[in-house]
C-alpha cells in the first residue's frame, strides 16, 4: 500500500483497514532485518533475562538480611547477615557485568539492522522504475535515508534496552512482589487499571500525531533540498523571498505537530507519577497496618515498598521510549512503503541472450499513457532498420521523449511491444539491454571524479587511451587537455568545474566508449555552442555509420546527418522521408525548416 496520495503528497490519514495492513507491512519488514541476527538476539534475550533477575533479587535479600540478620545479630550470628550481604554483592557485581555485555550486543544487532536497512534502501530505490522516481521527489528519497533511518536508529540504540529490560524489570518485580507479600501485590496489581487506562489514550492520539510528524519532518527535507539543488532558478527569478515564506509555513506546521505530542506527554508523564506515587502510598499504608497487627515484617514492608517504587521507575522511561517507538513506527511504515514498490520495468524471469545487437528497432501496435491515464502513444508502429539514423522532429508534447523512454526501456507500453532484433525489450537481460542501447539526454549528469572516471562510465574496465580516443572522436579532447589535471581533474560536484557544452561532450565521450548498437539522443546538443556543435556533428556522421541511431532535436541542423525524418504529432508519425524530400515537399517538416532558415538569416 502506498503512503502518498495525489501528486506524491504523503498521506497519515488511513482507515483502520489501511494501518492494519501497514502495521503488518512493517512488521514483516522487522522480522526480515531480524531474522539474519535471531542468534545474537536470543543471546542477548538471556542475557538480559539473567542480569534483570539479578537485579530483582536486592530488595528480597535486603528484607532477609533485616528480618532474619538482625534478630541472629543480636546472638552473635553473623551468618545470616553475613550471607545475605555477600549475597547481595555478588548478584550487583553480576547484574552490572550482565547489562553491559548485553548493550555489546544489543549494539551489534542495531548496527547490523541499519546496514542491512540502509542497503536495502538504497539498492531497491536504484532497481525502481523511472516512473517512480518522477512521482516520488528526491527529497523523499534522502527523508527515507536520513531522519527516517536516524528515528529507527535512535530506537535500536537506546529505545529498545530501556523497552526490554523496563518489561523484564516490571515482570520480574511483580513477580518478586507476590512472592515477598501477597497482600501489598494485590495492591499494585490495582494500580494496573488506571495504568493500562493511560497507556492506551496515550497510544491512540499519539501514533496519528508521529505520522504528521514524519510527514512534516519529510516536506521541510523535501523543500530543503529542492531550494539547494535549484538555487540558480532562485537566484536568477528572486524566489528567496517565496521560499522563505514557504519553509517557514513548514517549519511552523512541523513545531504544531511537536507541540501537541509535548502536550500529550505532559499528560501521559505526570500520570505515570501520580499512579506510581497513589500507589505507593497504598503499599505503605496497608503495610503499616499489617506491620502493627504483627501480620508482616519491617523488612519484608521495606522490600515492598522498594519493589512498588522500582515497579514504576521503568513506566517513566517506557514512556520516552514510546516516544522513540513511535518516532520510529513511523519512519519503518514509509521505509517498507518504499521497499514494497515494485519496478514498473520488472526484469523478466527468463531472460533471452542477446549478446551481439545488430540494431534493429520495431514499434509493434505500441500504446502508451503514463498513470494520469493520459494517452501519449495512442497508436503506433515502427521499423527502424540496423545502422539507419533517424530523427525525430515535432511540436513540445508530441510524444519524441516518450519513444525514446520505451525504446531505453525505462517505460514499457501499455499494450504492444517494442523489439530489438526481433525480441522483445521485456525478456532482454538488462545487462544485455544496457549494453545494447545508451541513451544521451539534455542534461549531462556527472558524478564526482575525475573527467577520466565519468567517460569510463561507457566502459568500466577502459584503458586510458580507449577513454582518450572516445573524447578525441566527439572533441573533447582540446579542451579536457586544457584543465589543470587533464582527464584526472576533478568536475566537481555534478560538473561545477566545465562548462554545460563541456559536459554534454563528456557524456558523448562516454556514450561511444560504450559502443552500442542503438544509441539515442535526446535533445543531447541542444547545450552545445555553434563551435562545439561542429565538432559533434563531424564526429556523429563517423560514428554514427555503423549503428542505429535516434536524434531528438528542435536544432534542424542536427537533423542534417539523418537517413530519414520522422515527424510526430500528437502520438502519430505525420511525415516520414529523407531530409532533402521533406525539405522539399510542402508538409510540416518543410515549414519548420524553413522558419530556421529564416531565423538564421
Amino acid at each position: 500500500m502506498s503512503v502518498t496520495g495525489v501528486a506524491g503528497e504523503e498521506r497519515h490519514d488511513f482507515t483502520k483497514a489501511e494501518s492494519r495492513q501497514i502495521r503488518a507491512r512493517s512488521l514483516r519488514l522487522l522480522g526480515s532485518l531480524l531474522r539474519p541476527v535471531r542468534g545474537q538476539v536470543i543471546l542477548a534475550m538471556l542475557v538480559v533475562v539473567v542480569s534483570t533477575a539479578a537485579q530483582v533479587a536486592g530488595p528480597a535479600l535486603i528484607a532477609l538480611g533485616i528480618d532474619r540478620g538482625l534478630p541472629a545479630l543480636l546472638n552473635n550470628d553473623w551468618v545470616p547477615l553475613g550471607a545475605a550481604g555477600a549475597v547481595y554483592l555478588v548478584t550487583g557485581v553480576c547484574g552490572a557485568l550482565l547489562i553491559a555485555w548485553y548493550t555489546v550486543l544489543a549494539a551489534r544487532v542495531s548496527q547490523s539492522v541499519l546496514i542491512d536497512l540502509r542497503k536495502r534502501v538504497f539498492l531497491h530505490t536504484q532497481k525502481l522504475s523511472l516512473e517512480f522516481h518522477e512521482s516520488y521527489t528526491s527529497g523523499r528519497i534522502i527523508s527515507r535515508q536520513t531522519s527516517d533511518l536516524d528515528a529507527i536508529r535512535e530506537l535500536l540504540d537506546s529505545g529498545i534496552n530501556q523497552l526490554v529490560q523496563g518489561v523484564l524489570y516490571m515482570l520480574f518485580t511483580a513477580i518478586a512482589l507476590f512472592l515477598v507479600d501477597g497482600t501489598s501485590g494485590l495492591v499494585l496489581f490495582g494500580a494496573l487499571i488506571p495504568l493500562a487506562v493511560l497507556t492506551r489514550w496515550f497510544q491512540v492520539r499519539s501514533q496519528t500525531l508521529f505520522r504528521q510528524s514524519r510527514v512534516a519532518s519529510a516536506s521541510l527535507i523535501v523543500h530543503f533540498v529542492e531550494t539547494m539543488t535549484g538555487i540558480r532558478a532562485v537566484k536568477a527569478f528572486r524566489k528567496e523571498k517565496r521560499n522563505e515564506k514557504q519553509f517557514g509555513g513548514l517549519v511552523e506546521s512541523y513545531r504544531d505537530v511537536n507541540a501537541r505530542v509535548i502536550q500529550l506527554f505532559g499528560v501521559f508523564d505526570p500520570g505515570l507519577v501520580l499512579i506510581g506515587n497513589v500507589t505507593v502510598a497504598a503499599v505503605l499504608l496497608v503495610g503499616g497496618f499489617r506491620v502493627v497487627e504483627g501480620d508482616l515484617l519491617i523488612g519484608a514492608l521495606l522490600a515492598t515498598l522498594l519493589y512498588t517504587r522500582r515497579f514504576f521507575d521503568p513506566v517513566e522511561e517506557m514512556a520516552m521510549f514510546y516516544n522513540s517507538y513511535q518516532s520510529a513506527a513511523a519512519a519503518l511504515e514509509k521505509i517498507s512503503g518504499v521497499l514494497e514498490e515494485r519496478p514498473g520495468v520488472p526484469d523478466p524471469t527468463t531472460p533471452v541472450d542477446l549478446w551481439k545487437a545488430k540494431g534493429t528497432v520495431s514499434f509493434e501496435n505500441v500504446q502508451f499513457a503514463y498513470k494520469t491515464d493520459r494517452v501519449v502513444l495512442p497508436h503506433f508502429d515502427l521499423e527502424i532498420p540496423s545502422g539507419q539514423t533517424i530523427a525525430l522532429v515535432g511540436s513540445t508534447g508530441a510524444g519524441k521523449s516518450t519513444l525514446a523512454k520505451l525504446m531505453s526501456r525505462f517505460y514499457d507500453p501499455s499494450e504492444g511491444c517494442v523489439l530489438l532484433d526481433g525480441v522483445d525489450l521485456r525478456d532482454l537481460h538488462p545487462k544485455d539491454l544496457r549494453r545494447a542501447i545508451v541513451m544521451v539526454t539534455q542534461e549531462a549528469y556527472l558524478f564526482s571524479g575525475s573527467v577520466a572516471e565519468n567517460i569510463a562510465i561507457g566502459k568500466p574496465d577502459a584503458s586510458r587511451d580507449e577513454i582518450r580516443a572516445a573524447a578525441r572522436a566527439v572533441g573533447a579532447d582540446g579542451f579536457i587537455s586544457q584543465l589543470p589535471g587533464g582527464y584526472d581533474t576533478d568536475v566537481n560536484k555534478r560538473g561545477g568545474r566545465v562548462s554545460a557544452g563541456q559536459r554534454q561532450l563528456i557524456s558523448f565521450a562516454r556514450a561511444f566508449l560504450a559502443d552500442p548498437a542503438v544509441l539515442i539522443l535526446d535533445e543531447a546538443t541542444s547545450s552545445l555552442d555553434i563551435p562545439s556543435e561542429r565538432l559533434v556533428q563531424e564526429a556523429l556522421q563517423t560514428l554514427l555509420s555503423d549503428r542505429t541511431a535516434v536524434i531528438i532535436a528542435h536544432r534542424l541542423s542536427t537533423v542534417a546527418i539523418a537517413d530519414r525524418v520522422l515527424v510526430m504529432e500528437h502520438g502519430k508519425i505525420v511525415e516520414d522521408g529523407t531530409p532533402n524530400e521533406l525539405i522539399a515537399g510542402t508538409g510540416r517538416f518543410a515549414q519548420l525548416h524553413a522558419a530556421w532558415r529564416d531565423s538564421l538569416v
